[in-house]
């Protein structure tokens, strides 16, 4: 790839391109919230050593490959950053985590017991065809052992992709599913056939090859705390502006 360094754009330019991209609100809302980061990390004395982001530095260097010190120029130069702008970005990610951890830790798992239910998950297969007499029959067919659920889904499907995968939907929540639908699937044992269900998408043919119970996982730790973060720099975003907002 050619070198761009060396090629200068002004920071307007960079600004109207955002705007033709209809990214600016995206960038501008993401300094907002770095901005309420750092302001509320400084108030409860929250604070990022220079250790941690050493540390953080050499797990990145460990996944890309970098070996020496030039390696690792030369990646930076050829991300059109500098060595100090990458030590800021670990700095805010990792005062983010912080802080994170400080608002809503001892509030995860309380969340995850109240929403258990939500977590369990399905591995699931699925059949969607637009005709209710050829999702009886195939129902029919399946049940009899005419055919296969998986070699259906691979002739029928209204999706392509489905098809390819002879219904496969993958490791689905709960939450994820329509509540109509989710209250059936995990009402039903495994390996028996549901449906037909119908929605506006088609009639519905489905079979769960497995149900996995709902875990506290350091996956799903991360994921609830990360949602919570997320929800709460919206909201002190916005009571921030209202703040400085004209009455």
């Amino acid at each position: 790839m050619n070198d761009l360094s060396n090629i200068f754009i002004e920071p307007e330019e960079i600004v109207n391109f955002l705007k033709s991209e209809m990214s600016l609100k995206e960038v501008y809302q993401n300094i907002l919230f770095k901005k309420v980061i750092l302001q509320v990390a400084q108030e409860r004395g929250i604070t990022v050593t220079t250790e941690e982001i050493e540390a953080e530095a050499n797990c990145q260097r460990r996944e890309q490959h970098l070996e020496k010190a030039t390696d690792t120029i030369a990646w930076l130069a050829d991300q059109l950053i500098s060595p100090d702008d990458w030590e800021e970005g670990i700095r805010d990610r990792l005062l983010s985590q912080k802080l994170a951890e400080a608002l809503f830790a001892e509030e995860v798992e309380k969340f995850f017991i109240k929403n258990r239910l939500a977590f369990e998950q399905v591995i699931l297969y699925q059949i969607v065809v637009e005709s209710e007499i050829l999702a009886q029959e195939l129902y029919y067919q399946i049940e009899e052992g005419e055919i296969s659920f998986y070699e259906a889904a691979h002739r029928y499907d209204i999706d392509t992709n489905r098809q390819k995968k002879c219904g496969y939907e993958g490791t689905i929540y709960r939450f994820a599913l329509p509540p109509d639908i989710a209250v059936i699937v995990f009402s039903v044992p495994s390996k028996q056939l549901i449906g037909p269900i119908r929605t506006e998408q088609g009639y519905h043919l489905f079979i769960v090859e497995d149900f996995l119970p709902a875990l506290l996982t350091p996956e799903r730790y991360q994921e609830i705390i990360n949602n919570m973060f997320k929800h709460w720099l919206v909201n002190e975003l916005n009571y921030m502006l209202s703040l400085v907002s004209p009455r």
